[in-house]
């Protein structure tokens, strides 16, 4: 039905330009074909010219009629002109004739054609047999029946091979636009289906296409095609995409790898399927499942390529669940055993290549089971989450953090070092953190619980060893600190054991001792050039229960790694507040000053001065009293920060000593900016001073220079009279060392003060 109305539109488009064709040149030649026939007074062809013209203009005018009638009315001019001319100019005029079966045939059909075609045969035929048309057929008998009849029958030959061609030709035509139009059905039908199709479709051609599928160059593609399942999930409108790449959604977090396997698909015109992650117009990333399939012409050059692409978040989704559930434990969210022990597979595989020492640590909960068995699951549970989030707070990217059941984590430390003394200390001070993050109490419920932790620490790899030995090993280790009263860390390395278990019961020993106050502060005193006593340097001592004294060179570097020695400061600077009082008081008020170290962590706390100012006040300290030793090297660092801390102290009063000076990182430039009031030569340069002349000469520079800057300057480690006549010849303003004294307990130095004195 849609092909005969095609058809018959088509027909009336031909019929109205012929029309006006007709009409048009009918003017311009039966007018002066017209006035031609007037001058020689053939009247009929003038009024049948008029007639003609006139007849085709009221054809044309009447547009409301109905086609066919139209048409009718047309050829029945045709047919009406072409007897006039037969009539009155003869059978030249034949051609006329012909017209109204050709166009029978084009404007109305086979039939009407037939029709028109067997009326002006037998027209031909009798007007043929009219006296005033002369048919001369030379070599033919002089018989009028029988050359009209030869006249029609070639006639009717020629104009019967025109009509049939044209009717035949538009038949092809008509069955030719009725399978086009069959074709355009299927055709709207599946760009329907492909524009209602729950998957994306894209259709891109070609631009400069490679010659073939081997040409190897990624073909530049243009979007033409999208359909509505693609604007729902991109976000892009359809007018928006047309003429881009049909990559174009891809963005930072898209596998490159599946990119270049896609590109290298399309060089070899070859289909390729990949899972990407694309990105909406609103750069929220969703996963794809997409098939690409290229379409080439006969010599094999890619002319278009059809993406179909379905979102697979949800699929991606269960994937990831499912890998959560095989790898990783519910309740904490950590890596479980067996994703454990696949990292320690993979680390073990590649320590001959990367030649780095490891650590694996087993970790026990201490007591849970009583906080399990008395609070119930749903509080040992909660327990369990707030440990596991301490221990992933701890660690690097490079470690893992796994749950291996009921109260026990396991903790991979990768890469710790290249040697094995470097990786067990770096080891025990993780497992030191780790004991400490875990003592911390937990607060769940409103509730507060506390918890300890047993900690056993291997080193890998190990030569034939599995992932599942090392475990054991930590596991064994874990169990011993278990035995040695929990909260604690056991190495199963027996080779390393000792010296690091013993540095880390030093540190908690330590600790404990601070917390104790078991700690005490010695004095020695410092003289000038005439032996008076003009201040004194408070030094820390250790003592043990057996009489002896671990030596500060022992504790004091500890205290630094594990980061005690900023609670050791402080507790240092209130017992120096405190000494100068006590001093005072023995001295009738007279006080003496009293230097102490401090570090450059503690002197880089942001509250120090606010603790050096409650220190002075707790004890009544005047400000004066106190002289802080600095190191050289705390400007390395933070040195404004440091600079203006010194300025807001020494307005208080505080005085400043540069420690060991020399021995560290010197800059004349910050000497000048700081508010120093001494210097202090190492013990390293007095040794040897005036034997060694490069000692000397240091110590002679370190005078001079301080004499210029207006510095006082004290000699440490004083113990020969050589020492001390050369220190007083080059104005040294003070002396400290054996020589004078030892350091002493503090209730010893007043009287060894009286004693001097006298």
């Amino acid at each position: 039905m849609a092909t005969s109305s095609d058809l018959a539109h088509w027909r009336g488009l031909v019929f109205t330009r012929l029309l006006q064709v007709v009409l048009l040149l009918g003017i311009v030649t039966a007018i002066p074909s017209a006035l031609l026939a007037a001058s020689e007074a053939i009247w009929s062809i003038v009024s049948l010219d008029l007639l003609a013209i006139g007849w085709i203009g009221a054809i044309w005018h009447s547009r409301a009629m109905p086609y066919r009638w139209r048409v009718w009315q047309f050829l029945i001019v045709a047919y009406l002109v072409g007897v006039g001319l037969l009539l009155k100019i003869g059978p030249v005029s034949q051609i006329y004739m012909m017209l109204m079966p050709v166009l029978a045939a084009l404007l109305l059909g086979m039939r009407p054609a037939l029709s028109t075609l067997v009326l002006t045969t037998l027209t031909i035929f009798f007007l043929g047999l009219h006296p005033d048309i002369a048919l001369h057929l030379p070599g033919t008998p002089d018989s009028p029946v029988l050359r009209a009849l030869i006249v029609a029958l070639n006639f009717l030959f020629i104009a019967a091979v025109l009509t049939l061609s044209c009717a035949f030709l538009l038949r092809h035509l008509e069955d030719s636009s009725q399978a086009l139009s069959q074709l355009n059905a299927e055709l709207r039908l599946t760009a329907t289906a492909l524009a209602r199709l729950n998957d994306m479709v894209m259709i891109a051609d070609v631009l400069d296409a490679p010659p073939g599928p081997g040409a190897g160059t990624v073909p530049a593609t243009r979007i033409i095609f999208v359909n509505d399942a693609f604007e729902r999930s991109s976000g892009y409108a359809r007018a928006e995409v047309l003429g881009r790449s049909l990559l174009f959604q891809q963005g930072p977090a898209t596998d490159a790898g599946e990119l270049a396997r896609i590109a290298a698909a399309m060089a070899r015109a070859q289909p390729a399927r990949a899972e990407l992650l694309n990105y909406n117009k609103a750069g929220k990333a969703y996963w794809v499942e997409a098939e690409l399939v290229p379409f080439t012409d006969a010599d094999g050059r890619q002319t278009h390529w059809v993406a179909v692409e379905r979102e697979i978040d949800e699929r991606k989704q269960s994937e990831a669940d499912i890998h959560r559930l095989a790898f990783y434990d519910v309740l904490t969210g950590l890596p479980n055993r067996r994703l454990l022990m696949d990292r320690i597979g993979h680390l073990l595989a590649a320590a001959p290549r990367d030649h780095t020492i490891s650590a694996l640590m087993f970790i026990d909960l201490d007591h849970f089971k009583h906080i399990n068995d008395a609070r119930g699951h749903a509080t040992g549970d909660a327990l369990l989450r707030l440990a596991g989030e301490r221990l992933a707070q701890l660690m690097r990217k490079a470690d893992t953090v796994a749950r291996i059941g009921g109260d026990e984590f396991v903790v991979l430390l990768a890469h710790l070092a290249d040697d094995l003394d470097s990786a067990a200390r770096a080891a025990a001070q993780v497992a030191e953190k780790i004991r400490a993050a875990i003592a911390r109490d937990f607060e769940i419920g409103a509730q507060s619980y506390h918890c300890s932790a047993s900690i056993g620490v291997t080193l890998l790899p190990k030569t034939g060893q599995q992932a599942h030995d090392l475990l054991r090993e930590a596991d064994i280790a874990m169990y011993r600190a278990k035995a040695q009263g929990r909260n604690g860390i056991a190495f199963f390395e027996a080779a390393m054991q000792e010296g690091v278990e013993r540095r880390l019961t030093l540190e908690r020993a330590l600790a404990r001792a601070l917390d104790t106050e078991q700690l005490c502060m010695h004095v020695q005193p410092q003289v000038d050039r005439h032996g008076r006593v003009t201040g004194a340097e408070l030094l820390m001592r250790w003592p043990q229960p057996d009489g002896s004294f671990i030596a500060p060179g022992v504790f004091i570097p500890i205290a630094e790694e594990s980061g005690l020695i900023v609670r050791l400061g402080h507790w240092a600077l209130r017992e120096a507040c405190r000494a100068a009082r006590v001093l005072a008081q023995a001295q009738a008020g007279q006080a003496i000053p009293l230097s102490v170290n401090v570090s450059p962590a503690q002197f880089r706390q942001p509250d120090f001065a606010a603790r050096v100012q409650a220190a002075l006040a707790e004890h009544g300290t005047p400000a004066g009293a106190l002289i802080l030793e600095l190191t050289e090297g705390l400007l390395i660092d933070q040195r404004d920060a440091s600079l203006a801390r010194m300025r807001e102290l020494a307005d208080l009063g505080i005085r400043f000593s540069i420690d060991d000076f020399g021995t560290g990182y010197s800059s004349l430039a910050y000497l000048t900016s700081m508010p120093l009031y001494e210097l202090k030569i190492d013990k390293r340069f007095i040794d040897d001073t005036p034997r060694d002349t490069r000692d000397t000469a240091i110590v002679q520079a370190i005078l001079a220079m301080a004499r210029h800057l207006g510095l006082r300057v004290v000699a440490e480690g004083v113990e020969t009279q050589e020492q001390a006549d050369f220190l007083v010849a080059h104005d040294c303003d003070g002396l400290q060392g054996y020589l004078y004294a030892r350091p002493m307990p503090l209730d010893d130095f007043p009287g060894w003060l009286a004693r001097h004195q006298a």
